[in-house]
């Protein structure tokens, strides 16, 4: 998918229904001249819902929908009949997307499963007729509820990328290589920074028919929590990562120095981050050999699991593989 199509930030007003009005009727038919009150309720103001659809990955679809309005209930009758509910309004969001309250910057609902809906901004409870009002001392009141209000709110849509493996390394460490030798997607790979200007998803095949997604995000640069470079804007999509896989090129001056710096970007985005399994890969070992990497040994972190590979040659690919299953089940292949 081209860069230009990728979305994953909306700003949308929702406006939700009014409730229809409770209806004021006395009962009438040929043969009873003065009956009770008999009028029904109004019907629910339309709600504005959010849907899950697995098929999407991206917000394009409501880039331009900047006011999204529900239909208001109809009001009640006679007869205790009930008015009409509003017509809903469903928008379908890819699994991932979360809503936010434009004002206070609240986490209103998110979406993570196929088919899951949730009302993001409810529709106006419809009135009560006058049948709800008789008493024993107001045998035929003339009164019934108006409609409730629908609601007006500015809604922020964010898509937070769900996959169990997120690629973290900086512009030009290999991270879209490895995910198009490891998974069938297809993301542009060049040798200049920063080639890779959207997030991309592949699914890695795994043994006995089992398989994982995989996540390659931007690369980041130091200081991308505080904006700079492309990587800042996509952070929030190794968020719900199960495993962040770091990814340090093998010719770099200093491996544990750029490993630290990854870590400390992402842990100064966000706390949480630190809580995750971690695996380190040394991609582009097609340019040195075994003795060179074991003299790079002693300098490497000891604080996380290693993996030297080519994306080139599949060299490590195999045992990488391996590694990131038993991180993601906690069990030995």
């Amino acid at each position: 998918m081209r860069g230009g199509n990728f979305v994953d930030y909306v700003k949308i007003c929702c406006r939700s229904g009014k409730g229809g009005a409770g209806s004021v009727h006395l009962y009438r038919d040929k043969i009873t001249a003065k009956g009770g009150p008999d009028g029904g309720d109004g019907g629910r103001g339309g709600h504005i819902i959010l849907r899950g659809n697995e098929q999407l990955w991206t917000l394009i679809h409501l880039k331009y929908k900047k006011h999204v309005i529900a239909g208001d209930g109809k009001n009640g009758g006679g007869s205790r009949a009930t008015g009409a509910d509003g017509k809903d309004i469903v928008l379908e969001v890819p699994l991932g997307t979360i809503a936010k309250d434009v004002e206070t910057g609240k986490v209103v609902l998110e979406i993570v499963e196929h088919g899951q809906a949730a009302v993001l901004t409810p529709g106006g409870i419809g009135g009560k007729g006058n049948a709800h009002f008789k008493t024993a001392t107001q045998q035929t009141p003339r009164y019934a509820q108006p409609g409730m209000p629908g609601q007006e709110i500015w809604n922020i849509l964010e898509l937070k990328i769900l996959a169990d493996v997120g690629l973290v390394g900086f512009p030009n460490a290999g991270k879209s290589t490895l995910l198009s030798s490891i998974t069938a997607a297809k993301p542009k790979v060049a040798d200049y920074p920063f080639t890779t200007l959207v997030p991309n998803l592949g699914i890695v095949q795994y043994r006995n028919d089992r398989s994982f997604v995989m996540a390659d995000i931007p690369g980041i640069i130091e200081n991308a929590h505080l904006g700079k470079g492309l990587g800042h804007r996509f952070l929030r999509h190794i968020e719900r990562n199960a495993l962040l896989l770091f990814t340090v090129p093998v010719d770099s001056e200093n491996i544990k120095k750029e490993y630290e710096i990854l870590l400390k970007e992402c842990e100064a985005f966000n706390r949480e981050l630190m809580d995750k399994d971690r695996l380190l890969a040394i991609t582009k070992c097609d340019l040195s050999d075994e003795e060179y990497r074991e003299l790079l040994a002693p300098d490497l972190p000891d604080d996380i699991p290693i993996v030297f590979i080519s994306s080139i040659t599949n060299f490590g690919l195999t045992e990488l593989k391996d590694k990131i299953w038993q991180l993601l089940n906690s069990n030995p292949v």
